[in-house]
């Protein structure tokens, strides 16, 4: 590591559209301070495609696989041999990522200090994979310091505001849709995820439920989903610019019902993961975001379907979390 002032080189890997949004924001900010940012991902549904919206050049390494524990471990085992080639020759200084199994590995075996982001207590797997390896954890002030410390993390730096807040602070959609009104969002439960095996998805039959009541918009996971009565999505769409037009979105727990509420999109999350500290957190500040079993979901959906929250003074009030891993670069808080 660069002890002499000099800028640093810094590495990103992304695994889904989330962290390519998080990694986009990091890079543009350490960027103007003068750091080198190498931005990495795999062939993922979500990642190329929202990168090339993005305007932003990631190198891609490796893919995904889900069908199967065995192809996961194999995946990932030639996918860090190939990040290990990547960077072997002109290490960084400092790895950064949302987690990345992959690059948690390499760089802790090449002894590259690392900063995580991190805001699901509930994916057990990752959490053992990547929290350990930690020299610094960047997390919500609403979830429990003392959980992280369970993973063996000696520093960790709370933040007031969720993740979202990096990207959604200034965000200006990519593109306007011009669906049909009343349109509603839902999003697919993300089966394939280490948490949520053996749970069964509820997703679809709830979209199938709400054509009654507008225009329903489903985001398919894995390209599996047949039309019954709402629209499919066929190709990859910026879900951060879609639920601007949305009246209202639908999701068991994740991303896009923050973006949507952060945008003040009034955003049901479905409890069967919904009931993560973050989404409570923004509940609890008066964002439009609700959470209720499947049963409630229609009842709660015609009580704010076309709402609009004015969210802005709130949204100005939660802290970037960017700010915080600059911080930690700049005064190199990490060694």
């Amino acid at each position: 590591m660069r002890d002499n002032g000099e800028n640093m080189k810094i590495w990103y890997d992304a695994c889904t559209g989330k962290h390519i949004r998080y990694g986009v924001a990091i890079a543009r900010r350490l960027r103007q301070l003068g750091h080198e940012v190498m931005l990495s991902t795999r062939d993922h549904p979500d990642t190329l495609a929202l990168a090339n919206i993005l305007g932003e050049k990631f190198i891609s390494v490796g893919k995904y696989k889900s069908k199967s524990p065995l192809g996961k471990l194999e995946e990932s085992i030639n996918r860090m041999l190939k990040l290990t080639k990547l960077i072997k020759n002109c290490p960084p200084d400092v790895a950064i990522s949302h987690q990345s199994v992959d690059l948690c590995r390499v760089a802790f075996g090449l002894n590259i200090p690392i900063i995580l982001t991190a805001d699901t207590p509930h994916a057990t797997a990752v959490n053992k994979l990547t929290l350990p390896l930690a020299n610094a954890l960047v997390v919500s002030e609403a979830i429990p310091k003392r959980f992280f410390k369970n993973y063996g993390v000696k520093k960790v730096v709370q933040f007031r505001g969720v993740d979202e807040v990096a990207w959604m602070k200034d965000f200006k959609p990519s593109k306007k849709f011009s669906f049909e009104k009343p349109l509603i969002v839902v999003r697919q439960m993300e089966t394939r995820a280490s948490y949520a095996l053996g749970k069964a998805d509820v997703t679809e039959k709830i979209a199938q439920k709400l054509t009654s009541l507008g225009h329903v918009l489903f985001l398919p996971r894995y390209g599996e989903v047949k039309k019954k009565g709402f629209m499919v999505t066929k190709e990859f769409v910026d879900s951060a610019s879609l639920v601007a037009s949305a009246d209202i979105v639908l999701s068991i727990g994740g991303t896009i019902t923050r973006e949507a509420a952060l945008q003040g999109v009034p955003s049901i999350v479905i409890s069967e993961f919904g009931q993560t500290h973050v989404n409570r957190y923004l509940a609890k500040k008066s964002f439009p975001l609700f959470i209720t079993d499947a049963h409630d979901v229609v009842a709660f959906t015609k009580r704010y379907l076309g709402r609009k929250w004015d969210v802005k003074e709130k949204l100005g009030k939660l802290e970037n979390p960017v700010n915080v891993i600059e911080k930690l670069v700049t005064e190199k808080q990490f060694t």
